[in-house]
C-alpha cells in the first residue's frame, strides 16, 4: 500500500506543478482574480497530496509495527 500511496503522491505533486504553473501563466493583470477550474484542480490536487502522504506515512509505520 506503500508503494501505491507514493506513486499517487509524486504524480499528484506533478499535476500540482503542472495546474499551479498555469495558473501563473494564464492570470492577467486585467482579469478580476484567477481562474476559477484551475484554482479547483489546485485545490483538488492538495487534498489528493495530503491524504496520499499520510496513508504512504501511516502505512510505513503500521507495517513496521507488525
Amino acid at each position: 500500500m506503500q508503494k501505491i500511496a507514493t506513486k499517487i503522491f509524486i504524480c499528484a505533486s506533478v499535476a500540482f506543478a503542472i495546474v499551479g504553473m498555469l495558473m501563473v501563466l494564464t492570470t492577467s493583470p486585467e482579469s478580476d482574480g484567477p481562474n476559477v477550474v484551475l484554482l479547483k484542480l489546485l485545490f483538488a490536487t492538495i487534498i489528493v497530496i495530503l491524504t496520499s502522504f499520510a496513508l504512504s506515512v501511516a502505512s510505513k509505520y503500521l507495517s513496521s509495527k507488525s
